[in-house]
């Protein structure tokens, strides 16, 4: 861990998660083959409506970590539900977490559904929603 991502006690500062999560949240919708820039040019943001973050075990400068998110379950409508992990070099849980987002129109911000090119990449992963 970054010695700029912690606080005086040299544990991670707790504001910094949400970006651990983000970044990870990112990353799994680039593996779809999106973007976060590629749904916003579609008209499409995705805000984030609830977020739990649970801290099991404090991450110290220096630390080297892995951050996981999972789909449990196929998106419905116009949210997506994110669990997200983070583990530590030895693979101990060190913190989890959940975040909500919802698929909103750009211009008018009410809820849209979710786009379906995206669903169609991710039904594959989810043969009992059908």
């Amino acid at each position: 861990m970054h010695y700029a991502l912690t606080d005086q006690m040299g544990v991670v500062y707790h504001g910094h998660y949400a970006q651990f999560f983000e970044i990870a949240r990112t990353e799994s919708i680039r593996s779809l083959g999106f973007s976060y820039k590629e749904l916003e040019a579609m008209g499409i943001m995705l805000p984030v409506t609830d977020m739990h973050t649970r801290f099991l075990r404090p991450i110290h400068y220096d630390d080297l970590i892995t951050v996981t998110v999972t789909l449990r379950e196929l998106p419905q409508h116009h949210k997506i539900n994110y669990y997200g992990e983070i583990h530590n070099e030895a693979g101990t849980l060190m913190t989890s977490g959940t975040v909500t987002l919802y698929f909103l129109d750009r211009k008018t911000m009410k809820k849209v559904a979710v786009p379906e090119n995206m669903l169609e990449q991710l039904r594959p992963f989810y043969p009992s929603a059908e």
